[in-house]
This record gives structure tokens, C-alpha cells and sequence, in this order.
């Protein structure tokens, strides 16, 4: 069911190999990342929790602290700040070091191998989830050297941000529409009840479904009221924080919501094993294009 959920929504365009070897990884993997340190909400009896979200048939999303999945992954790791790269140098068609820059200058780093793990481009969006930072750096980086690129066109707007003056906007998580939010226009109209898949369907159908209310002079609004109301607090207390931060209590108010740029299906070509056009250039995530997502 993963396999197909994935392809189904990628529009057809994913590779299905790939597709087919990282949902079989994937429950391996989420274990590896445990040992790593990383807490994922559970049930008493220890069986992880898993949540309901766009284009998934079934719940098989991990979470940590309800939304906050991202700051429990980056809290379990190292990380080296105020250090930017600068240029990867090649010669005769493999990596031999890389360039950087810190607060003491620019230093040289001798290596023959080197992993591009610098995200996305939601940054150069005005309505973006993605912090400035995320630009587009690592795909300069791998274009400069002569690295294939591929799929840049596809780049995803999450249908769900905050609408409100915050950049980057806050995420209101597809997960609260797995609990049972709806989307209403400023009518209190449902508009997405007769499209299959409702509220859950594909992002992109989602986000233009919206992206054509606003479009027409309305605004868009999640309804949690019903589905969650009073226990809203306690099972997203992040974005529950955020919305009462924009003055907002979304156990008894709508809370406005607007499509922003996201993800970005497209990146530095690579191989099932992450592995570039460039001897000793490796690429994973999102600044990676693996054939995984297809344009979605």
C-alpha cells in the first residue's frame, strides 16, 4: 500500500524502483534513527504512534512531541555553525576538496569525498515554510562543479502554512487534517467535499484547491473545532503555540491558512545510492533528486 500511495501521489512520475526500495528501508530505518537518540511519540506499550497525513491510505507517520519532529531530529546530531562551503573543487572529473569560509577565514579541506545535505529552495518564495537559508545553495554548489541536475521544476507548496505576516511561515501539519480538521472558506463552506481523498488528498491538489479560493477574493480557513477542539493543546502543542502567538486559541477559532513553498521534488541527480554524476559527490534529501517523489 506504501508503494502505491507513494506513486499515486507522485502523478505517475516516480521511479518505481526507487520508490519500491526505500518503503521497504523505511521501517529499518525509523529503527536506526531510534538508536541514534531520537525520541518518537509512543503508545504506553511502546509501539510508536503513528499519524494520518496527505495521499496515506493508512497511518504510518512518525512524529515527535506531536509536531515538533524536525527540532528532535537536529537535536540528536552535531553540527558545525558558522562554517559556509564556498566552492567544491574538482579535477579531472572527481571531488579533491572542498572550499569553505568561517568567522577566521577561508579554509581548504582535502577530501575525495563529500555529501550535499543542504536542503531546499523554498527561501527565494515570498510565502515559504523553508528559512531564508534555504536558497538553493547546495544545487549551485553541484552545478558549478558540473553535476547533473534534474526535475527543478517540480517544487511542492504545502497547502496548510499560517496566513499571517511570520516569515518563514508557520506550518499548521498535515496531521491536523489526519485528526479530522476540514478546510472551509470564509462562508463556512466546505470546498473540498466532493474531491476524492477530501482534505487528505495530494498536497498539490489540496494547495490549488485553496490556491483558487484565494484566488476568487476568499480566505481559507482550518476547522478544528469538531475533530479536535479542547484536546487540540495537547496533541500539537506546537502549533498550538503558534497560533496563540498570532492570537489565535484553535480548540475554539479557525485558524487561516494559505499554500507555501515547501518542497522541492528536483535536485543534484543521484543513483540509488545517493551517488552524483561527480566521482566522490554524494547528494541526500532534499537537495537530492532520486526519482522518489515524482512531482509530488
Amino acid at each position: 500500500f506504501h508503494l502505491c500511495d507513494t506513486i499515486a501521489a507522485g502523478d505517475g512520475l516516480c521511479d518505481e524502483a526507487t520508490v519500491r526500495r526505500v518503503v521497504r528501508a523505511a521501517p529499518e530505518a525509523i529503527r536506526t534513527i531510534q538508536r541514534f537518540g531520537v525520541d518518537f511519540d509512543q503508545h504506553p506499550d511502546r509501539a510508536l504512534r503513528l499519524g494520518l497525513e496527505a495521499a496515506h491510505s493508512r497511518r504510518r507517520i512518525v512524529h515527535a512531541a506531536g509536531d515538533a519532529t524536525g527540532r528532535e531530529l537536529v537535536r540528536a546530531i552535531t553540527i558545525i555553525e558558522n562554517v559556509e562551503v564556498r566552492r567544491l573543487v574538482v579535477q579531472d572529473g572527481s571531488v579533491i576538496a572542498v572550499v569553505a569560509a568561517g568567522r577566521a577565514g577561508a579554509l581548504a579541506l582535502p577530501t575525495r569525498r563529500a555529501v550535499l545535505a543542504t536542503g531546499g529552495v523554498g527561501g527565494l518564495f515570498c510565502d515559504t515554510t523553508n528559512p531564508a537559508g534555504s536558497w538553493g545553495h547546495g544545487l549551485a554548489l553541484a552545478a558549478w562543479a558540473g553535476a547533473e541536475l534534474a526535475d527543478l521544476e517540480f517544487i511542492q507548496f504545502h497547502p496548510t502554512a499560517l496566513d499571517g505576516p511570520r516569515r518563514p511561515m508557520p506550518l499548521v501539519s498535515e496531521a491536523v487534517r489526519g485528526e479530522g480538521a476540514v478546510l472551509i472558506d470564509e462562508r463556512g463552506e466546505r470546498f473540498l467535499a466532493d474531491t476524492p481523498g477530501g482534505e487528505l488528498a495530494p498536497r498539490d491538489v489540496v494547495a490549488r484547491a485553496i490556491w483558487h479560493q484565494l484566488a476568487v477574493g476568499r480566505r481559507v480557513f482550518l476547522d478544528a473545532r469538531q475533530s479536535l477542539g479542547p484536546r487540540f493543546g495537547k496533541r500539537f502543542p506546537g502549533i498550538a503555540e503558534l497560533c496563540r502567538s498570532a492570537g489565535i486559541d484553535p480548540a475554539t477559532d479557525l485558524i487561516p491558512v494559505r499554500p507555501a513553498a515547501h518542497y522541492h521534488m528536483g535536485g543534484v541527480a543521484v543513483d540509488s545510492a545517493g551517488r552524483s554524476s561527480i566521482e566522490g559527490l554524494w547528494a541526500c534529501g532534499e537537495v537530492a533528486c532520486t526519482g522518489l517523489h515524482g512531482a509530488n
